[in-house]
């Protein structure tokens, strides 16, 4: 699928226990509120898996990102299904046979609480 200005690409994901422990081990993240369960039995997944989620688009897409700007607007837990919302803002072919792209995100929990809004720009090859 050709991507354009405008486009937005939806996709959700709910986080357990193992992402966050597997996170934890990669990142080496081990404040006590990602290993030790709250009074729910939950944990609270690290800021940097959660934007994992917009990053999916660079993978999908094979965008080399330049810049990431992250506003974490409030915890994510595990159990919790976050919808990532991700609009194409600016996409135009370059003269070196890369196309620069940027775009924003808005990701939700599954009460339609935002968790988690920023941007990306790159350039795909």
């Amino acid at each position: 699928m050709a991507l354009k200005v405008g486009d937005i690409i939806r996709f959700e994901r709910t986080f357990n226990k193992e992402d966050v422990e597997m996170f934890t081990e990669v990142s080496l993240d081990e404040g006590n509120h990602h290993i030790n369960p709250d009074e729910q039995g939950r944990l609270v997944i690290q800021g940097l898996l959660t934007a994992t989620l917009p990053t999916k688009v660079g993978g999908d897409y094979n965008v080399l990102a330049r810049t990431m700007n992250f506003e974490f607007l409030r915890p994510v837990f595990t159990g919790d299904t976050i919808i990532c919302e991700v609009k194409i803002e600016k996409f135009e072919k370059q003269d070196n046979n890369r196309t620069s792209i940027l775009a924003s995100f808005l990701c939700t929990n599954q009460n339609e609480k935002q968790v988690l809004r920023g941007n990306f720009a790159g350039v795909i090859l």
